[in-house]
């Protein structure tokens, strides 16, 4: 039977959700529910690429990401699990001078945030990287070798099962019909399963955010958008970092037994729900990959699939509190890489509920930022 009252209810299986549960109870509060309409993994999380990038455009970004990959690296021996963490690197490709000119932006940010990231010529990506990458047409790129990779399935099933361990109440197919309200404090959440008491509710589903945030009388400004990805059969391993280009819209790595998988983002993709796949993008994808590493001209590939980003106006997440809302707390709009940053979001959002200072400043990052002016907009999207 699930509990019929909890001090705290998480709303959300993906890697995020599991892992706030997971640091609220290594923190202490242990009395707290995860419920998720369907499976772990079942949203963004397992339809993602499994990238692990620290070179974005926006310091709050880049923050999150440094500090996710140095929570990562000991994650496997923390969780007790096999994750499949490889920092193998990303070199992201510039065609245009408008990608040279962000590059040169974003080198200069992250390096004064401590990173090691260089600059590349095609000469020395071919020399020192991917020898078998054709350059035609690229201008130069930026590498960072301690970017890194891992299997989203193994890592959020790791923290659910720390979670477990640690006392939290995991219940799968079970929808969130409502955030109950009163007096303008949360006081429970409605299940298809019944409904929960707690003072307490972390909103962490991912574009599905929206509608369960409106229950409550919250507007979020996250919109969903699909975008699609592939697999292909096993080769030898023969490149190590995940390679994007922004104006080719691709990115793409080889994993652990051998598959390549990679995505591509149609600029003109509408909003919607929509996570089917389509034999536009099949073809698309095969092009550019064809392009990009002529070695893969004649590989099969396995399967395609496709999946949400949920994208903010800024390409940043919303995290922390809810104005107006007591006890209504926000980890979601991660427009495409909430995977990468999941590890230091979760202990953020965890201390914050709690009760606790968060150890990075967060605040700039609430949901009211975009109604208080201007926003920057994090330009290294794919």
């Amino acid at each position: 039977m699930m509990k019929s009252r909890a001090e705290c209810v998480i709303i959300g299986g993906g890697v995020v959700g599991t892992a706030i549960a997971y640091y609220l109870a290594k923190g202490g509060m242990t009395d707290c529910v995860l419920v998720e309409a369907d499976y772990l993994s079942s949203g963004a999380t397992g339809r993602c690429g499994g990238g692990i990038r620290q070179q974005w455009s926006t310091e709050a970004n880049t923050r999150l990401a440094i500090e996710s990959v140095r929570e990562f690296s000991s994650l496997e021996d923390e969780l007790g699990a096999d994750i499949e963490f490889l920092q193998g690197g990303y070199l992201i490709l510039a065609y245009t001078d408008e990608d040279v000119a962000q590059f040169e932006k974003n080198v200069a940010l992250q390096q004064g945030l401590g990173l090691d990231v260089s600059i590349l010529t095609p000469d020395e990506i071919t020399e020192r990287v991917v020898p078998q990458l054709n350059t035609d047409g690229v201008r130069m790129a930026t590498y960072c070798p301690s970017d890194a990779s891992a299997n989203p399935f193994l890592t959020t099933t790791a923290y659910a099962n720390a979670a477990r361990r640690l006392g939290v109440e995991i219940e799968l197919f079970t929808p969130v019909t409502r955030v109950l309200t009163e007096h303008g404090k949360v006081t429970g959440v409605e299940t298809s399963k019944g409904t929960i008491s707690t003072p307490l509710v972390v909103n962490v589903a991912g574009s599905h955010s929206v509608p369960i945030a409106a229950t409550a009388g919250v507007n979020l400004p996250i919109t969903p958008y699909r975008r699609q990805i592939l697999v292909t059969e096993p080769l030898e391993r023969f490149f190590h970092p995940m390679i994007i280009s922004f104006s080719l819209g691709i990115y793409f790595r080889q994993v652990r037994h051998g598959s390549v998988i990679g995505g591509f983002g149609d600029p003109d993709e509408p909003a919607g729900f929509n996570q089917t796949s389509s034999l536009e993008f099949l073809t698309t994808m095969s092009s550019k990959l064809a392009f990009l590493m002529p070695r893969l001209r004649s590989v099969k590939i396995v399967r395609q699939w496709g999946g949400m980003y949920d994208l903010t106006p800024d390409a940043q997440p919303i995290l922390g509190e809810t104005d107006g809302v007591e006890g209504f707390f926000q980890a979601s709009g991660f427009s495409g890489h909430g995977f990468m940053i999941a590890p230091k979001v979760a202990m953020l959002v965890a201390q914050v509920v709690a009760g606790q200072k968060p150890d990075l400043d967060i605040s700039r990052l609430n949901a009211r930022r975009f109604a208080e002016g201007p926003v920057t907009t994090d330009r290294s999207v794919v």
